[in-house]
């Protein structure tokens, strides 16, 4: 029997084993507390959905991270790590916030988390780029790069605050004692404010992403526009490694490729320097993960013992901005907006040039026919000058104590790379047009801000209704909903990013729908996602009619997030509420998950008023920069 078996293996028609209150519940099993006792739920069937589940993960584990899929994805990804994290939770919260402290040892002094975290032992020619394309030791020195791991030089989604605050749900005593939130805050805050300072390249108060990798959506037809300003590296300059493991079909073509090579070249060769580049999107989906991270962070703060509410004030007025530049209610949904795009920078979207249709009125929709800098960035920018000198002025005396030097000097490292960058192109924007144009292209990126609790309930049920409506099919023609426009002109039901369901964007959705209070759709959805993750073999993406695997099979983050569904199918209203008991018991299934998975076991208290010493599991809490992969 192998061990992921031993963990979640049901022993069905027999009667559990009778127990004292102080000992352990049998490996794998399902333990909650009621009125402060204990409650046994019998382990789960062999071959279930959960099982296999947590081989994929198992299998993908390194020892300090979870690769996406060996052969595809051989190192970290910071988004899908994030993602990863919030399923492990449920299996083994230890593991989870090793997940997240081991990509955040990897991060730059700037504030920026990298998109890979290269893993040494892996030959280079099994991934491009690799670590000796990026290399981001010398040419990221200048923005606070790691010199003990190598990384990428740019970043992706922003989902770990969130992420880092669901962990800590899953076991506040294991976090408590651990200190992992006053580890893990001041590098979060870090992190949001390279965001929203170096990367408002549009002057609105938006992030931008800097190459179409950011975004994570790689291949999305959005790019097309944008994309097509840059010129490709030439073809015998880079080796795709991508098609050795899929059908060229299913790829992104040679042309796009090296559009997306160069973009990466010149970064590069700028040392990653913010605005220098030919390519500046808002995407709606990377600013709507980072506001809901935002919101996440006030909830550490709070836990912190600081007030929190300059962050959610802060999310707020992010929400308004993107309301204002990238809201399109003539067409019931947000789009992406190219900084450097449109005809002089009149606000107007791309016509019918052969990117997305036909032209519109800018009349009929506010969000195409002016400049749509956010009435709060006035604010914003007197928040960047302060960098957060007053409500977090506060958190730095919060009752952990191990706040304070941290934050002090991950903010200094942050902002003497900032003073280092100004003269450096990271303001050469303010010398274009930064009204840009809206992208008229549907992609699923424009349904995700449902994520968002602040979000105007008028367009929240526009939202709805669009995602059900014949661009997406949801609950109707689709069984999940597509990455891109089910009518557009680019869509293939196989080819990365152009039309193929993800499980990471449905799960989004998934959690939006029932924030908003669509319970019903929101169950069909996760009814649907764990049919198809069973039906597939948690494959990387599917056929979104049909539900045909496509790309890696045991993907991570299909496997992380199956669990997340069969766990919590309310855990979107319970995200939202940060009054927690302070009398949480640790799950004995977890230190069974630990114990046998050779993961250092740890105890839990009813009572979380100190933290006690720990010993160091993990790189980034030995002081070294991760990137030792088991």
């Amino acid at each position: 029997m192998d061990r992921t078996t031993q963990l979640t293996i049901r022993r069905t028609g027999t009667t559990a084993p009778a127990r004292t209150s102080g000992s352990p519940a049998p490996p794998g099993s399902h333990e909650i507390t009621h009125s402060g006792a204990h409650v046994y739920d019998p382990d789960r069937p062999t071959g279930s959905l959960h099982l296999r589940a947590a081989r994929v993960l198992e299998g993908n584990w390194t020892g300090t991270s979870t690769v996406p899929s060996h052969g595809l994805y051989p190192h970290q990804w910071s988004w899908d790590s994030a993602f990863i994290a919030i399923g492990l939770r449920h299996l083994s919260p230890l593991r989870a916030q090793t997940e997240l402290e081991t990509l955040l040892g990897a991060q730059w002094g700037d504030g920026r988390i990298p998109h890979i975290v290269f893993n040494p032992s892996v030959p280079l020619d099994a991934y491009f780029p690799s670590p000796d394309f990026w290399r981001s030791s010398t040419a990221g020195r200048a923005a606070g790069a790691p010199r003990t791991v190598q990384t990428s030089g740019i970043v992706q989604p922003p989902v770990h605050a969130l992420a880092a605050w669901l962990v800590h749900q899953a076991d506040p005593g294991l976090s408590r004692s651990r200190s992992f939130l006053s580890r893990m805050y001041p590098r979060l805050a870090a992190w949001h404010r390279y965001l929203l300072h170096r990367r408002d390249l549009g002057g609105g108060g938006l992030a931008s992403v800097v190459h179409p990798w950011e975004q994570g959506m790689d291949n999305s037809p959005c790019w097309d526009a944008p994309l097509s300003r840059v010129t490709p590296a030439a073809p015998r300059s880079f080796r795709r490694a991508d098609l050795d493991h899929g059908s060229a079909e299913d790829r992104p073509t040679d042309l796009d490729y090296g559009r997306y090579v160069r973009l990466a070249t010149d970064y590069r060769d700028g040392g990653y320097a913010d605005g220098a580049g030919e390519f500046a999107v808002e995407d709606p989906a990377f600013n709507a993960l980072l506001i809901a991270s935002e919101h996440a962070l006030a909830a550490i703060a709070q836990e912190l013992g600081a007030a929190g509410t300059a962050r959610h004030a802060r999310a707020e007025r992010l929400t308004a901005a993107l309301v204002e530049r990238l809201w399109d209610p003539a067409e019931g949904m947000f789009f992406c907006r190219d900084v450097y795009g449109g005809d002089g920078g009149d606000g107007e979207s791309y016509g019918g040039d052969g990117y997305g249709g036909d032209a519109r009125d800018g009349d009929e929709s506010g969000a195409l026919g002016s400049d749509r800098r956010s009435p709060e960035s006035g604010a914003l920018a007197s928040e960047r000058r302060s960098s957060e000198s007053g409500a977090h002025g506060s958190e730095r005396g919060s009752r952990s104590g191990a706040l304070a030097p941290e934050q002090r000097s991950t903010e200094s490292s942050a902002h003497a790379s900032d003073r280092r960058s100004r003269q450096s192109g990271a303001h050469t924007s303010e010398q274009r047009s930064r009204a840009g144009a809206l992208i008229p292209e549907r992609s699923v990126a424009g349904l995700l801000p449902l994520i968002l609790p602040a979000l105007p309930r008028d367009i929240a049920a526009t939202l709805v209704r669009t995602a059900g409506g014949p661009h997406f099919g949801l609950g109707g023609v689709a069984r999940l909903a597509p990455s891109y426009d089910l009518t557009g002109h680019a869509f293939d039901p196989h080819r990365y990013w152009r039309g193929p369901a993800w499980f990471n964007t449905n799960w989004l959705l998934e959690r939006g729908l029932r924030l908003h209070g669509e319970h019903g759709r929101a169950e069909e959805l996760r009814a649907a996602l764990l049919e198809t993750a069973d039906t597939s073999g948690f494959a990387e993406y599917v056929d979104p009619y049909t539900g045909e695997a496509c790309g890696a099979l045991g993907f991570s983050w299909t496997a992380a997030l199956t669990l997340d569904l069969l766990h919590e199918p309310a855990r979107a209203d319970q995200a939202d509420r940060v009054d927690q008991s302070t009398h949480v018991v640790s799950h004995p299934r977890y230190r069974a998950f630990d114990s046998v998975h050779g993961t250092p076991p740890h105890t839990s208290h009813a009572s979380h008023t100190t933290h006690t010493p720990h010993t160091p599991h993990s790189s980034f809490e030995t002081g070294a920069k991760g990137g030792d992969r088991g």
